[in-house]
C-alpha cells in the first residue's frame, strides 16, 4: 500500500540556475512571485496523492543524504523535450516509470501541454530517476526508453512513455513483457529494440541524468524543476493540474507585464 503523500520523495528547496539562452528577460519580482506559489506547493503536503523516499542505487540500502542542491544541468539537444524548446517556461520533471505518482503527474503534463505546448508557452523535458530500490524495473524500463530514442526519435520516445504510463494501474509494476509492444507502437522494431536493451546502451545515460538529479537536490519522484529565464523553482510532487495551471499562469501574466513595461 502506497503511502497518502504527493510523491515519492523528501522535500527539497529551490536553488539558483546558471543564466541559459532563453529570449525572455525575466525581473527579479516576477520569479519572487512564482516563488511564493511553489513555496505555497512545497509546504503544501499532501495535495494529490503520493510519496515515498528517494533511495541510493541498489547495494547501499540506504537513503540519499540531503544533497547540497545545485544547479540544474542545462537543457540541451540530447534532452527529451515535448513543445517549443525556447519557450519562456520549461519544466524538467525527473521521474521513475514505476512509480505511481509520476503515471498521475504524467498525465497532469499532459494536459498541461495540450493547453500550453501547442502555443510554445511550456516546454516540458522528461530526465530519468529510477529509484530501484523501490521500483526494480524501472533502470530497465528507463533504458528501453532510450532505446527507442536513439531508434525512433524523440516522438517515439513521448509514445513509449505514454504507453508505459497510460498502460499500467496506478499501483501495478509495468508488465516488462509488453515493453517491446510498446516500442514498436512507437515505430521501433522488435528485433533492433531487443538489441539495444541486451546491450545495455544508454545504461550510462539513465544513471548520468539519475546523478544530475542528485547533484541538482532531487530526493525523488516526481520531482520538477521549473525553469524562467535562467531561474529554477521547484514543483514537489504529483501536484494536480490545477496546481500547476496556477503556477503557470501566474508566471505567464508577469512575462506578459514585464514585455509591456
Amino acid at each position: 500500500m502506497e503511502p497518502e503523500t504527493t510523491q515519492e520523495t523528501t522535500p527539497v528547496a529551490a536553488a539558483p540556475v546558471a543564466q541559459q539562452s532563453n529570449p525572455y528577460i525575466i525581473p527579479a519580482a516576477i520569479f519572487l512571485g512564482f516563488a511564493m506559489i511553489a513555496a505555497a506547493i512545497f509546504f503544501s503536503g499532501g495535495i494529490g496523492g503520493g510519496s515515498n523516499t528517494a533511495v541510493a542505487p541498489a547495494g547501499t540500502g540506504e537513503e540519499l543524504a540531503d544533497p547540497e542542491t545545485g544547479p540544474i544541468r542545462p537543457v540541451d539537444e540530447n534532452d527529451h523535450i515535448l513543445g517549443n524548446p525556447n519557450a519562456p517556461i520549461v519544466i524538467v520533471e525527473y521521474s521513475d516509470f514505476d512509480c505511481p505518482f509520476c503515471k498521475n503527474f504524467h498525465e497532469t503534463m499532459n494536459s498541461i501541454m495540450a493547453d500550453y505546448g501547442s502555443t510554445g508557452q511550456v516546454a516540458w523535458v522528461y530526465r530519468h530517476f529510477p529509484l530501484e530500490q523501490l521500483h526494480p524495473n524501472a533502470p530497465g524500463i528507463a533504458l528501453a526508453s532510450e532505446c527507442v530514442a536513439s531508434l525512433g526519435g524523440n516522438e517515439a520516445f513521448w509514445t513509449f512513455s505514454d504507453l508505459v504510463f497510460g498502460e499500467r494501474g496506478t499501483n501495478a509494476p509495468t508488465n516488462m513483457a509488453k515493453l517491446v509492444d510498446y516500442a514498436g507502437t512507437a515505430g521501433v522494431a522488435a528485433a533492433d529494440f531487443n538489441a539495444c536493451v541486451e546491450e545495455g546502451t544508454f545504461t550510462a545515460q539513465v544513471e548520468e541524468d539519475f546523478q544530475d538529479g542528485v547533484n541538482a537536490g532531487v530526493r525523488g519522484t516526481p520531482h520538477s524543476l521549473v525553469l524562467v529565464g535562467g531561474q529554477q523553482g521547484v514543483i514537489n510532487g504529483a501536484q494536480p493540474y490545477e496546481s500547476v495551471k496556477q503556477i503557470i499562469e501566474t508566471l505567464l501574466s508577469q512575462i506578459e507585464g514585464s514585455a509591456t513595461e
